[in-house]
């Protein structure tokens, strides 16, 4: 089953992309390929029950288990060894991602305080963007009585986009709401 996002993707993102820069191939055409949720806790080192809550959170919000992140090397200002778990993550493909990019467009960011759109300015030079949530709490999927400790999250989106400006347009006409 295709996705509503999907579905507008290939019916109305493709021809507009094609017709905005003047590709003759519909391959051509730079499209989303993984959204990547990541939670990063550094309290994880003295308290590895966070970890284990975070991971729980982040598999009810993505619809996926999510993989504990560990450190690739030793900062002994933040009391961190190489191999300690630091973090969680979920790289979501395909329906799923989709499903995923569709709810948080249309359902979670409203739901943010005082959101006026996405900053345009995050994206990474290659057609990628990066934005940071404050609390989870925004995902209709948390049960707020049962949430300790409030926890921000990263979502970065993937796009085969050469560079900003294909990326930009690209999550603009799938309904990403950036500013200006």
């Amino acid at each position: 089953m295709i996705s509503r996002m999907e579905d507008k993707y290939r019916k109305e993102v493709v021809p507009a992309l094609m017709k905005r820069f003047g590709w003759k191939n519909h391959m051509a055409v730079p499209k989303v390929k993984k959204v990547i949720v990541n939670i990063g806790l550094g309290e994880a080192s003295q308290n590895v029950k966070l970890l284990d809550v975070a991971a729980v959170e982040l598999g009810q919000i993505t619809g996926q288990k999510a993989i504990i992140t560990r450190a690739k090397k030793s900062i002994a200002n933040f009391k961190i060894r190489k191999g300690m778990p630091i973090g969680c993550c979920v790289t979501l493909r395909g329906p799923k991602m989709y499903e995923f990019l569709d709810r948080f467009c249309n359902v979670v960011l409203p739901r943010v305080r005082d959101f006026k759109g996405l900053s345009p300015h995050s994206f990474d030079g290659r057609g990628n963007y990066t934005l940071g949530l404050k609390d989870q709490l925004v995902f209709p999927e948390i049960d707020y009585t049962r949430v300790d400790k409030i926890k921000g999250m990263n979502i970065t989106i993937t796009t085969s986009a050469r560079n900003d400006e294909e990326g930009r347009e690209l999550l603009k006409l799938l309904g990403v709401p950036l500013r200006g």
